[in-house]
């Protein structure tokens, strides 16, 4: 059977990997079912015993046994003892088109390019990065490890169990005030001051939906966008994907600077404002009262827009919170965009936006294009989280844990960083603004420290004239990972300092 062309076919046809998840029977089962259907493999062929191809394969008899047990599963051969392992034929119910390649190893592999032309965007350009080390620094995520699993499996199980949902599911064109929108709408109003109903809500699945939905909405070619010097990168691929011209305004110590917009714009120059008032995205910095009702009157006397990302709104340690400005707009210039359930699994967090009911009424057509249906599920069940008040009481559950955590990161900067880094405690949020003084070179830390097993991705450096600092993201380590990163960061830190 060795000698057999059947081997050298399998021999050629088979490969796989063991490093990636898939098990290696699934793998290698389902490239034998590819070769039955280019007809490589006719009806009645006798395949290698399990002895055999598990010589051929180097792997142990039970993965050979087990791949051609789930050959049988599924139709594809008959195992008849004694005898050995026959390929079927199952019914075919498509015509297969037959593949021109003359490699038989090749055949219905996908294509590499396409062979066509299309429109690339520089600015839509992966920022992700892929890396091996232990640690890593984010920009500022919770902590999966504090999502309650079995609370959240018991939540998920109650929620497909509604007859509504069934109902949401046959009906998914009914344009009404759902339970949902209701539920959201009384808890924004309660915990941020607002006065809105759903008619002024829209439901999205993230923040960066919400946004790239508005900018569709408000933004044309060339038009002016004034955001932070430094800013997100995120909103910024949005704002020049939608044809932009990104002009940068000073952050100071209480936050964007309106006075620079007066003296260096006319009126009808500026299309919109993007601001993180409640914390600046990376600064960590709270837009001041004073400046948040002077962006607010100059919003109405020069014709702008402000879009008001509202990112960490609910991480808050000391004192209160304070009132988002779009809680105090008067004359519907304030789109407010903001995120809820931080304190659940990712994909159970859900974006919103907070406008005057004309615009919302246009992002919900362009919601329609995008994701009709949405998730019914995860919107029954945040509904009856909210509505039993569990969503507020994870929060505050997280919040204590949050701010252990970063008084520990502080307290770890104090003893390691004092004489190399500045930064201020900030009142919420999940980060750090880290500024290395002397400065560095950012580039050569990151490399240093990835030597050492500590990941800095590249989306959290700012590095120019002026500035040479971190968004240092803390809410995903534990108090002994925080000391394990602050030791090496410190170590990668002398590396470059030498």
């Amino acid at each position: 059977m060795i000698d057999s062309p059947v081997f050298a076919l399998l021999k050629q046809l088979i490969t796989f990997d063991k490093k990636i998840p898939q098990p290696v029977y699934i793998q290698v089962s389902q490239q034998i079912i590819n070769a039955i259907q280019r007809r490589y493999l006719t009806k009645g062929t006798i395949l290698p015993g399990t002895r055999n191809l598990s010589k051929l394969l180097e792997v142990h008899r039970n993965t050979a046994v087990a791949i051609y047990d789930e050959l049988a599963s599924q139709g594809w051969v008959e195992i008849i003892p004694n005898k050995g392992t026959f390929v079927l034929e199952p019914e075919q119910t498509t015509v297969k088109i037959k593949a021109t390649s003359q490699k038989i190893n090749e055949a219905y592999l996908s294509a590499k390019s396409t062979g066509f032309p299309f429109q690339t965007s520089f600015h839509l350009a992966s920022t992700s990065q892929l890396t091996n080390a232990k640690f890593t620094i984010n920009d500022g995520k919770p902590d999966l490890r504090l999502h309650p699993v079995h609370q959240f499996t018991r939540w998920y199980s109650a929620a497909m169990k509604r007859k509504t949902l069934i109902k949401k599911w046959n009906r998914p064109n009914e344009f009404s005030d759902s339970i949902f929108q209701t539920h959201i709408c009384n808890y924004l109003n309660a915990t941020r001051g607002f006065h809105v109903n759903s008619n002024n809500l829209l439901s999205t699945r993230s923040t960066e939906m919400s946004l790239y939905i508005v900018s569709q909405l408000i933004i044309k070619q060339k038009d002016i966008v004034l955001v932070g010097n430094l800013s997100n990168y995120a909103s910024n691929m949005i704002f020049q994907q939608a044809g932009a011209s990104i002009k940068t305004i000073p952050v100071d110590k209480n936050g964007l600077d309106v006075n620079y917009i007066k003296k260096h714009f006319v009126k009808g120059s500026i299309r919109c404002v993007y601001v993180c008032a409640h914390r600046d995205y990376p600064t960590m910095v709270t837009l001041s009262v004073e400046r948040r009702l002077q962006l607010l009157l100059l919003a109405k006397e020069y014709g702008f827009a402000i879009i008001e990302d509202d990112y960490d709104y609910d991480f808050q340690f000391e004192g209160s919170a304070m009132l988002p400005m779009a809680s105090a707009d008067v004359n519907g210039m304030v789109i407010y965009l903001g995120k809820l359930g931080q304190s659940l699994f990712p994909s159970f967090q859900t974006g919103f936006v907070i406008a005057p009911k004309n615009l919302i009424s246009e992002a919900n057509n362009y919601l329609q294009l995008l994701d009709k249906q949405g998730d019914l599920i995860q919107k029954q069940m945040l509904s009856e989280l909210i509505n039993e008040g569990e969503i507020y009481r994870l929060m505050k559950k997280n919040v204590v844990v949050y701010k252990q955590r970063r008084d520990c990161l502080c307290d770890l900067l104090k003893i390691h960083f004092t004489e190399i880094a500045t930064w201020k405690i900030p009142s919420g949020g999940l980060a750090i603004w880290l500024e290395f003084q002397p400065k560095i070179s950012l580039v050569q830390l990151t490399e240093e420290a990835e030597k050492i097993d500590l990941f800095i991705p590249k989306t959290i450096l700012y590095q120019d004239k002026n500035t040479c600092a971190i968004r240092f993201g803390f809410g995903h380590l534990n108090e002994e990972e925080i000391a394990s990163v602050i030791k090496k960061l410190k170590k990668a830190h002398r590396k470059v300092s030498l």
